[in-house]
């Protein structure tokens, strides 16, 4: 749900298909048994988070989608297999980054000044908070949530706030902190009220800082600038054609404005599975969740 490119680590891992998107497939079980994505280009926990960047579905539309797979299933396998196959199912919920890209720092509906970054941040964790019971009440009980990355370090930023030699902007990052300490008591207060269920938190600022830090013994060579786009580090116009990219994206941390390359994901990915390269998620890995509990 939401967006991620990590959304493809449980299939591969499995040697899986690759999960359908929710409005790419035809609408048949069969096609759907294996996992379905509801994830949408610029969604957020705010409905209109994202709305300048075009038509998009919100988290909690996601979870109505679910709701409709859902009773997809029961129809075609009857109640007792549809609930045993979503109960074992991995839920990998990965939002709130569009909700400040392309709301807070926006100031849509002039939202800084009726909440500080903190309440702000209260009132998106709630929302999640209140989906993943939505979806425990579906018969959900794995779900891994993931957190915000550090977007002040994204290029976007840096040329927007006049950093001069690429430092990441603090007050951003601050944000970013604060959402995901308080996902992160959120999942843990929640997993003990939903005892049956595995909920995992997954702190992606902290694999990308641990990237950015040592950028070099993972191959980095350039950690502000993206490989594709126009301006001071590349942040001021978003990539508009193939011909605007850089000759070699693995050696950068950033593809465009906001997002990072396939080679960071690819880092995160693993950390998720297994904490390969460094600890990410709590109070598990992805791994134990699925493969260890099953045996």
């Amino acid at each position: 749900m939401a967006e991620s490119p990590s959304i493809i680590l449980v299939p591969m891992r499995l040697g899986l298909p690759l999960v359908p998107s929710y409005l790419g497939q035809a609408g048949d079980v069969k096609d759907m048994i294996h996992g379905v994505n509801y994830a949408s280009a610029g969604a957020g926990i705010i409905f209109s988070s994202g709305s300048e960047l075009g038509q998009h579905i919100s988290f909690a539309q996601q979870i109505q989608q679910f709701t409709d797979t859902f009773q997809q299933f029961v129809i075609s396998m009857g109640e007792d297999a549809a609930t045993n196959l979503i109960s074992n199912s991995v839920f990998y919920i990965s939002i709130g980054i569009n909700d400040y890209i392309h709301y807070y720092l926006l100031n849509v509906s002039n939202v800084d000044n009726l909440y500080l970054p903190w309440s702000f941040n209260q009132f998106l964790a709630s929302s999640v908070r209140q989906e993943i019971k939505n979806l425990y009440n579906l018969n959900v009980r794995k779900v891994v949530v993931t957190g915000l990355a550090p977007i002040g370090c994204a290029p976007q930023y840096l040329w927007q706030y006049g950093s001069e030699n690429g430092e990441c902007v603090e007050q951003i990052n601050d944000m970013a902190t604060e959402f995901n300490y308080l996902m992160r008591y959120m999942v843990i207060k929640l997993g003990r009220e939903l005892s049956d269920a595995s909920i995992i938190f997954c702190d992606v600022f902290e694999g990308s800082m641990d990237i950015l830090k040592n950028h070099q013994s993972y191959g980095f060579n350039v950690t502000n600038e993206a490989c594709c786009g126009f301006g001071n580090y590349k942040g001021w116009i978003m990539c508009l054609s193939p011909e605007m990219a850089c000759s070699n994206a693995s050696n950068h941390i950033w593809w465009d404005q906001f997002h990072p390359t396939d080679a960071v994901n690819e880092i995160l990915a693993d950390n998720i599975w297994n904490g390969r390269h460094t600890k990410m998620c709590h109070p598990m890995n992805l791994e134990d969740m699925v493969i260890r509990k099953e045996k």
